[in-house]
């Protein structure tokens, strides 16, 4: 069955862009409130952060690698996000998932935490800031399923603004169709393209050697994937310990091969065509 169409409304209060933005489902009583911490001040006035929310905190990490996130739950998100503006460093976009008529409570925020924690650590999208999600609150039936609904909703508003935590970076079951493979100076990696660049898979291994033209390049990217726990030594190089998406199949190449490549031709699938040739010259008039 062909996925129903769905209508996001983004309302920027001040009218920039990139400011304190409002998402919403327009169908439903969900909202996502984005607020650039340079922008706090003008966010924490929003009336929609008053109350019971589920939050995220997006930032990057120094040591590189994966991005950082945060998530947790208030009774006011006001004055939480006030606190992390003191206390936590690293973030510098907040995302509130607030409801239109005020009828969160307390215990759906926390089994919303649980649930978001856990599937934020399934998808390996973020490094987590929060550890693991603890025990799955108990709450009625009729609430779970209230919580389910609200949490798709969520899912929905946070790919469309850019943050797909809770999205993994490959879908595994079109993998055997759409596969693609490396194997350059020794690597023995695998991987698929699709819409946020090439996913290099859990498993794959990358060459240990780098060239001497690209060492500079390559290696201090691969300490940064190293120190998020996205590559760890192995015996014959560096193994992906879970899915790595890249900005695109070049740079997916380097980090596997060690060098400076070209990854729409390194990367071949099953029958020996090249990224080019399955996705761009058919595309060519």
């Amino acid at each position: 069955m062909k996925p129903l169409g769905k209508t996001i409304q983004i309302y920027c209060p001040n009218g920039e862009p990139r400011g304190v933005r409002i998402a919403e489902i327009t169908t439903r009583i969900v909202q996502a409130v984005v607020v650039p911490r340079a922008k706090i001040e003008e966010a924490l006035s929003r009336p929609e952060l008053g109350g019971v929310g589920l939050y995220f905190l997006f930032g990057e990490s120094e040591a590189g690698g994966l991005p950082v996130a945060y998530i947790g739950e208030a009774d006011d998100c006001c004055v939480r996000l006030k606190q992390h503006n003191k206390n936590k460093d690293f973030w510098n976009i907040a995302v509130a998932i607030v409801s239109r008529t005020g009828s969160f409570t307390k215990a759906h925020g926390k089994l919303l935490e649980w649930i978001a924690i856990d599937k934020a650590n399934i998808a390996g999208r973020y490094q987590l800031d929060n550890g693991n999600a603890g025990g799955e609150p108990n709450v009625p039936e009729w609430m779970q399923a209230d919580v389910a609904e609200v949490f798709e909703t969520a899912e929905v508003l946070l790919n469309t603004l850019g943050f797909p935590i809770f999205e993994p970076a490959a879908n595994r079951a079109a993998e055997a169709d759409s596969m693609f493979y490396c194997r350059r100076g020794g690597a023995d990696a695998r991987g698929v393209y699709n819409e946020e660049g090439f996913v290099v898979l859990k498993g794959s291994l990358a060459r240990r050697e780098t060239t001497s033209s690209s060492h500079d390049m390559v290696e201090p990217k691969r300490e940064e994937l190293i120190g998020s726990g996205v590559l760890a030594p192995a015996k014959d190089g560096y193994r992906f310990e879970r899915d790595m998406a890249f900005s695109s199949p070049s740079a997916a190449a380097a980090i596997v091969s060690g060098g400076s490549a070209n990854g729409w031709v390194e990367w071949r699938n099953a029958k020996g065509q090249t990224l080019d040739e399955v996705y761009r010259k058919n595309t060519r008039p």
